[in-house]
């Protein structure tokens, strides 16, 4: 692919919605890997083999496209490749335990909605750990709007505005995206001296291992493995190589605070998409509103602040 696309506007923005796009319909897709599988909501175990299974195999994919870019696959000191196994102990693996289980006990709309919170998080460790990110009065606002986006997609529905949410769905899809957001200010830091592509190959197989293990010490089977759930798992690997190999490309030739205002599009694609594949609705009105009060939220965080003659650049 010609890199002058990751540098041209109309480029920047059909590559960055790619991303999105894949990375929302992870939600109806893991779900619908869970039923063909015949993994029970239940069974940690084997969430945990599925989700070992696709990182791994995503990880050697994203490898083995890196040595045919030649790209220094190996070329990391003892220090550096303790920092990715940690990496992809806590990114992959610690992530994926929370955000595996969650999916199970919670609807894809509801998962694609709350996981937005990642970002939220990011902005708030950031102001602690960078004294150029600062928590201005604009990005409080965002994160206040967003978590009330958070909070109204758990009101039940029905007309009775009781709360629906449990520790082991809603609650771990949102401890899976502090973890995210906390993993991944690690992984900016290790990115300055390892390459982006190689970093996340390495930390997806790494996590993907760990996650195998789990499963498998824990008891976890994968059962009714076909072609159709084998080709549901490969595009789940494919979706997480593709996704993180363009997104790190456009971070590397475009500003960060412009591609991160495209994250925004998970959560709507989440939605749309899990209700489209999985029969989910769509139309209530709390998760409407939700969806509004987060993608508002985002957009405040990462919007660009104006220069000082007041125009907009």
């Amino acid at each position: 692919m010609n890199t002058s696309l990751y540098k041209t506007r109309t480029g920047v923005f059909l590559l960055a919605i790619l991303c999105c796009a894949l990375w929302g319909s992870a939600f109806p897709a893991i779900k619908s890997g869970y039923a063909l599988l015949q993994v029970a909501p239940t069974d940690i175990a084997s969430q945990l083999l599925f989700a070992g299974w696709r990182f791994a195999l995503a990880g050697v994919i994203l490898l083995i496209v890196a040595v045919g870019m030649k790209k220094p696959v190996l070329a990391m000191s003892g220090r550096q490749a303790g920092q990715v196994a940690l990496l992809g102990l806590t990114q992959t693996a610690i992530q994926y335990v929370f955000f595996y289980i969650g999916l199970a006990h919670a609807t894809g709309v509801k998962s694609s909605i709350m996981n937005a919170t990642s970002v939220f998080f990011s902005v708030v460790l950031a102001h602690f750990i960078y004294a150029d990110d600062r928590l201005s009065g604009r990005k409080a606002l965002g994160c206040l709007i967003g978590f009330l986006g958070v909070v109204v997609v758990n009101l039940g529905g029905g007309g009775e505005f009781g709360f629906d949410f449990t520790l082991l769905g809603e609650g771990f899809i949102v401890i899976a995206a502090f973890v995210l957001a906390a993993a991944s200010i690690y992984g900016k830091r290790l990115s300055r001296n390892l390459d982006p592509m190689v970093m996340t190959g390495w930390q997806l197989a790494i996590g993907g291992l760990i996650l195998t293990a789990a499963g498998v010490a824990m008891g976890g089977r994968i059962q009714g493995l076909d072609l159709t759930s084998g080709t549901l798992l490969l595009y789940l690997a494919l979706l997480s190589s593709v996704a993180f190999a363009v997104w790190s490309l456009l971070l590397k030739h475009n500003p960060v605070g412009m591609i991160a205002a495209f994250n925004f599009l998970i959560p709507v694609f989440g939605v749309s998409l899990s209700a489209f594949f999985l029969g989910e609705s769509m139309l209530r009105w709390s998760y409407l509103i939700a969806l509004i009060l987060v993608c508002a939220g985002i957009w405040l965080v990462t919007r660009p602040n104006a220069p000082p003659n007041g125009k907009i650049a």
